[in-house]
């Protein structure tokens, strides 16, 4: 973050000083919301939450070296050298302290939304448009409304572009986030079950997804998943132009041609307005066409070559636990595709795992959260695609994912263990190593099953 001034911070979040402070010329140049972790000069943004009330952590992150704070209430005394300044709200103070500070930075915004891929494809972009500009891109999966206004003040003279994710799971928010971001291209990657129970049906989804357009720019640019039959509805309903990526026959930009080595990555032709061009995707999975052509179209878009889009594809590297794959000794593979799982995703991921080389294929599945109702029906679903896709062995851990175990054994998959935790699972894993096997793990993020991972690692050789 460039240096701001509390006078400009009072300006941009209509505060006003408490205390005896008065040095408005005084600048702040990182802006923080976690007391443990406070750095020198810092502002620091006191959040609150159901469980939780960040004021009370205050004098803490003033004490370990913050500048000043944000404060929604008067204090009983005040810190000496210490700035204060009140506002109605530190949420709507962090993100009005973000909006004004990105007008100070006229670069192009990209901005991605969908239920499944989002990250991926944040990746993928920036890879891309790294081969020619200097890029922001959200870090990790810091894309909501505390993540965004953060990944908003990391602004730097130097970006010449911005990747920036959006998330939700409930509607109000992209509006919320879209508001601060004012993008000029929107990427929408599918929709899906991911967090269905807040909405009913994949078209309330659509409907929350498409806020995005509420402060989108006039002269924006829409990339959207050709293949979804719910995006492919927004054409003609959003006076942007729209382009159109997938594997179906006359969409924009198209994949063709497609080779997995079944270990390290994916070979496809793309074919573009401008023509076509092989490229090299460094990671697994025939969903990976979407990302991929996704970073094409904004590259196209943003003046790059098809051997700048091609170095940039390579170049890619996914978010940690994100279909990481990790090569360990006696030819033995672990897919940590850890960080979260929707149904879709999940099947992706299983896909992945049927295809992969190797002699056994074993999936260490656990809960999927967030689907309200339809989650005994959703996990069991994926129990029967465990069959379809000849996986040699599930494990199954967790109380939901006891229906993905029950459909498993019932769509003939040969060997099917259930655990109701992770302790559990630890014994089964052992059993499952042997010379060949490829190992896929996943759930959703608060099943934390990284664990299993570890475990496996620490149970395998390095390669």
């Amino acid at each position: 973050m460039e240096p701001m001034t509390i006078g400009e911070i009072l300006e941009a979040v209509h505060g006003s000083l408490l205390g005896e402070f008065g040095d408005l010329k005084r600048t702040v140049s990182r802006v923080e919301t976690d007391s443990r972790t406070i750095h020198a000069g810092s502002l620091f943004v006191p959040l609150s939450g159901e469980r939780f009330d960040g004021h009370a952590y205050i004098n803490a992150a003033l004490e370990g070296g913050a500048a000043g704070c944000f404060t929604q209430r008067e204090r009983e005394s005040y810190l000496p050298g210490k700035f204060y300044i009140k506002v109605e709200s530190t949420h709507r103070a962090l993100r009005d302290l973000a909006k004004y500070y990105k007008a100070k930075f006229p670069i192009p915004v990209i901005a991605i939304t969908g239920s499944v891929g989002k990250t991926t494809t944040k990746d993928m972009v920036a890879a891309v448009l790294g081969e020619k500009y200097n890029v922001l891109k959200t870090e990790g999966n810091l894309n909501n409304d505390i993540g965004v206004p953060l990944t908003l003040l990391r602004f730097k003279p130097e970006h010449q572009i911005a990747v920036l994710e959006l998330g939700m799971n409930h509607a109000g928010e992209i509006d919320y986030l879209s508001a601060m971001v004012e993008p000029d291209v929107v990427l929408m990657t599918n929709i899906g079950d991911s967090h269905i129970e807040h909405f009913g049906s994949r078209e309330k989804i659509l409907e929350a997804k498409s806020e995005v357009f509420h402060h989108t720019k006039s002269h924006a640019l829409a990339i959207i998943n050709g293949d979804d039959p719910l995006l492919n509805t927004l054409p003609g309903s959003q006076p942007f132009s729209f382009v159109r990526v997938g594997g179906g026959e006359g969409l924009d930009y198209r994949a063709t041609d497609l080779h997995s080595d079944g270990k390290h990555s994916l070979t496809c032709r793309l074919h573009t307005p401008r023509g076509t061009f092989p490229v090299e995707i460094p990671a697994l999975g025939e969903h990976m066409i979407y990302p991929t052509l996704m970073a094409a179209a904004v590259g196209e878009h943003f003046g790059l070559t098809a051997e700048e889009i091609a170095a940039g594809v390579l170049h890619f590297a996914p978010t940690k636990m994100r279909m990481n794959i990790l090569q360990r000794g006696q030819d033995i593979t672990i897919l940590n595709d850890t960080y979260n799982a929707n149904p879709q995703s999940m099947r992706a991921a299983v896909q992945v795992l049927s295809n992969a080389k190797g002699s056994f294929k074993a999936a260490v599945l656990g809960d999927m959260f967030e689907l309200g109702p339809l989650a005994p029906a959703l996990h069991a679903g994926i129990g029967e695609y465990l069959g379809k896709a000849g996986i040699d062995c599930l494990v199954a851990v967790g109380e939901l994912a006891k229906h993905i175990y029950t459909a498993a054994k019932e769509s003939g998959v040969p060997q099917c263990f259930y655990c109701e935790n992770k302790r559990q699972a630890g014994p089964v894993l052992d059993g499952l190593v042997r010379p060949g096997a490829t190992i896929l793990v996943k759930a959703s993020r608060g099943m934390a099953m990284e664990e299993l991972v570890e475990y496996l690692l620490g149970i395998t050789q390095e390669a």
